[in-house]
């Protein structure tokens, strides 16, 4: 761990000095690649820093207590000293190592989310209603925005489905752990009986897909000229302006004869080529999220869950790490922080413990 530590303080350093130069200021993509990463690196090296001084405080308490000319008085601070340094470090190397766990390459995203009533009818419908209202809660209470994409509602204010973008920092980080299903127990509304109804819905959580990189190889590429056919006058009907360009790999072809510049028109046709290509593949992501949600949501039975709403006892538990909270209203407001953060270290802690397992 402390060559690990080590490298990502040597690493801050790089960047803090690299942040000054010339070169970096006037390349902006850069600048922001490296304040990223800046931001990223300084809670672990502060950290470590902390670690370092709380070594430092032990060795010089130690030093005292070996001193024979060391009175009573000043051994009992530094055994005091000695203990709650220890204690600090004990505490400051899970730390770091919770900190130096590997990332999900997807926690800087923005996030799709999809809720849909699953077994229980109307009041499914409700509950899935109910759970949009939540989650709009814990976005704007965590300053993220939101967007509705589309919904399907009933006509007593339920939802049969609803999708809807939602973006921030840290928004998928925290919001992954609520894929799965959700299971509500109270009287509906429409019970005159007072009767209580179990019913569910489902939550997909997907990254939002990032723009494809599109690198198109010359090579690839079978690039006519040819004289314009269409409307522009004399000079376009003399000259060989017009241009097609033919992807190889896929075929595609791309004319252009909009411009009286040949040149122009092939900056046109590549233009309309790469969107052309990017759609393709923003295509190929798009049926991947959906064999992923298709993964996610689960049949929508009442018993494929990952959390149950009690009403009439107030509570919420989560089936994952047993934890169950007695503040049902707070939590149906958007109060999730304490349900995320208990899922976080649950998953960080097995990692840990895998790591440990695993390494010779």
């Amino acid at each position: 761990m402390k060559a690990q530590i080590a490298a990502l303080q040597k690493r801050y350093e790089e960047i803090t000095h690299r942040l000054c130069e010339p070169d970096v200021l006037a390349d902006a993509a850069l600048y922001r690649a490296l304040t990223r990463e800046s931001k990223e690196l300084e809670p672990v090296v502060a950290a470590a820093d902390a670690y370092t001084a709380a070594e430092r405080a032990v060795r010089e308490a130690q030093a005292l207590l070996d001193d024979p000319a060391t009175d009573r008085e000043m051994r009992g601070l530094a055994q005091q000293e000695i203990t709650d340094n220890e204690a600090r470090l004990s505490q400051l190397s899970e730390q770091i190592r919770r900190m130096l766990l590997p990332r999900d390459p997807n926690d800087d995203r923005n996030v799709i989310m999809e809720i849909r009533g699953g077994a229980g009818g109307e009041e499914s419908a409700l509950f899935a209603a109910s759970l949009y209202r939540m989650y709009s809660m814990y976005a704007a209470a965590r300053g993220w925005r939101l967007e509705p994409v589309s919904q399907s509602p009933t006509p007593l204010g339920g939802l049969k489905e609803i999708s809807f973008l939602i973006s921030g920092e840290g928004a998928y980080s925290r919001l992954k752990y609520e894929s799965g299903g959700h299971r509500v127990q109270r009287v509906p509304e429409t019970e005159s009986s007072g009767r209580i109804h179990t019913s569910a819905a489902t939550v997909a959580v997907l990254p939002e897909a990032q723009e494809v990189e599109v690198t198109i190889n010359p090579a690839d590429l079978k690039i006519d000229t040819f004289r314009s056919s269409g409307a522009g006058g004399q000079h376009i009907n003399k000259t060989d302006s017009a241009i097609r360009i033919t992807h190889l790999p896929t075929g595609m072809v791309v004319e252009c004869q909009d411009e009286r510049s040949q040149f122009k028109n092939k900056d046109k046709a590549m233009r309309v080529l790469r969107a052309r290509l990017y759609e393709r593949e923003r295509e190929k992501q798009q049926a991947s999220i959906a064999a992923d949600r298709k993964s996610q949501v689960g049949s929508g039975d009442r018993s494929d869950r990952i959390r149950t709403y009690n009403f009439p006892q107030g509570r919420v538990t989560d089936h994952r790490i047993g934890l169950t909270l007695y503040k049902i209203d707070a939590v149906m407001n958007g109060d999730l922080d304490e349900i995320i953060d208990a899922l976080i270290t649950a998953e960080q802690t097995e990692k840990i413990r895998h790591a440990g397992e695993t390494q010779p």
